[in-house]
């Protein structure tokens, strides 16, 4: 289906082929859904909320409930105003959420509708009901990517529900968790409470797009944060910020509003991160692991050092998210593997600042870059292939044309189950996930191996 892509590479400003990320108001919508009995609500074309559903929906395998101003042609030529306050007056009626998330799009920012002062308008008027809340994040499309969509709607929903607080509770910690799976929220939520600390992750989409089957329908499925904990986030003793590009905004909001000091680590997948993420807890409350938090690091060093020779010097292509991939790649770098290609679609220069540091001593030749495509990434691999692929479905093409191993990570998958019940962070994550990749390179090595050479035991 690619055959055709040259190898050369040339210059490339205005153009991108295949990107290696997908628009604002994704993430946004994926953020508001981690409240509990939040409707997020898109300021924009009816068509722009049905995709982003659409897209959310097949990744997740769940029903993503959104509403939309359904803009037509007079909202785009005299705004969206009444639009968003008839909106809000049908929203409340029909389908009462306590919180109504509201993120624009590339037309209502192009209009320039003033969202706050419409809401306030909307507010005075009555249409809000007492005890309920609308608020919104500005998320042009035409801008970053859906972390930076993600990272907006974060800081909105502290904006709106972090308040100074003069008594603090010293056993409460906020937890941003980054752009990662609801399965990875719960095992974050997990491991901060085996600490014997309580935890106000935000968002949280675990129980709310990983629910059980129950028979019943339920608009508002029992997970996400509760308005009432969001209330209590400057109350916390500190903020653990999980990402660089998804969690620092809020974080630093947070701090300076209401007094709530944050450590910024990465999102904890391998060992190194997790690690890390394990000592700024301990150093911000004086909590300590527990002996089977311990136990499950040692397993997963464990289980490292079984598999070494399967992965020494093999090399990777990584794209995806840059959160995600910062500890991934690291994760890698540690089991003596080579990301020799490491890209992502999100623009922002911390990315290779980050990766410089990471693979400069390890992997000196090693080719990493933010704002980039897989178009770029398939033009890289021609020159010089890869022993496996990882990143989200659209990489499968790639991994069709050249018959490389392909292991599914970060977003969207489309194409594969598992992702959102199964966490890769945390030690237990760092396993699962160290599986994947060892078992697609021992399939490959059996389907590969001529006869002689085919062994019953690997």
């Amino acid at each position: 289906m690619l055959d055709h892509t040259p190898a050369e590479v040339t210059s490339r400003k205005a153009l991108r082929v295949n990107p290696a990320k997908t628009c604002q108001p994704i993430g946004a919508m994926y953020a508001a859904l981690g409240i509990h009995r939040c409707l997020p609500h898109s300021h924009g074309s009816q068509g722009c909320c049905s995709y982003h559903r659409s897209h959310l929906t097949r990744h997740f395998k769940e029903p993503v409930m959104a509403s939309t101003s359904s803009f037509t042609e007079g909202a785009s030529v005299f705004g969206g105003s009444p639009n968003l306050r008839q909106s809000l007056k049908t929203i409340f009626q029909a389908y009462d959420p306590d919180v109504v998330a509201v993120h624009t799009t590339c037309l209502s920012e192009t209009i320039g509708d003033d969202i706050p002062t419409i809401v306030k308008k909307a507010e005075d008027d009555g249409i809000v009901p007492r005890g309920k809340k609308v608020i919104h994040a500005s998320t042009p499309s035409y801008v970053g990517s859906h972390v930076t969509g993600f990272s907006n709607m974060v800081k909105g929903i502290a904006s709106y529900f972090t308040h100074p607080a003069e008594h603090k509770i010293k056993d409460q910690i906020n937890v941003l968790p980054g752009y990662v799976e609801p399965a990875d929220m719960r095992k974050i939520k997990s491991m901060v409470s085996e600490m014997g600390l309580k935890q106000l992750v935000f968002p949280d989409t675990s129980d709310v797009l990983d629910t059980p089957k129950t028979g019943e329908y339920s608009m508002y499925p029992k997970g996400g944060i509760k308005m009432q904990e969001l209330e209590q986030t400057g109350n916390s003793l500190h903020t653990i910020a999980m990402g660089h590009f998804s969690s620092l905004e809020a974080a630093t909001y947070m701090d300076q509003k209401a007094g709530v000091p944050f450590t910024l680590c990465d999102i904890p997948i391998g060992v190194q991160a997790t690690d890390r993420f394990v000592q700024a807890v301990m150093d911000a409350t004086g909590a300590s692991p527990t002996q089977a938090m311990l136990d499950d690091r040692g397993r997963l060093v464990d289980m490292m050092t079984d598999y070494q020779h399967y992965l020494y010097g093999k090399k990777v292509a990584l794209w995806g998210d840059p959160d995600q991939i910062i500890s991934m790649a690291e994760f890698m770098v540690s089991m003596g593997m080579q990301p020799v290609y490491v890209l992502t679609g999100t623009p922002g220069k911390a990315f290779e600042k980050r990766m410089k540091k990471i693979l400069n001593d390890t992997v000196p030749n090693a080719v990493f870059g933010h704002s980039q495509d897989l178009f770029y990434l398939h033009q890289l691999i021609k020159q010089e292939p890869v022993d496996l692929l990882v990143g989200n479905t659209y990489g499968k093409y790639i991994a069709r044309a050249e018959d490389i191993p392909f292991v599914r990570f970060g977003f969207p998958i489309l194409d594969r189950t598992g992702h959102s019940y199964f966490p890769s962070v945390g030690y237990k994550g760092g396993m699962h996930f160290l599986s994947a990749m060892i078992n697609t390179l021992l399939e490959r090595m059996d389907r590969d191996s001529p006869d002689e050479c085919f062994e019953l035991v690997l």
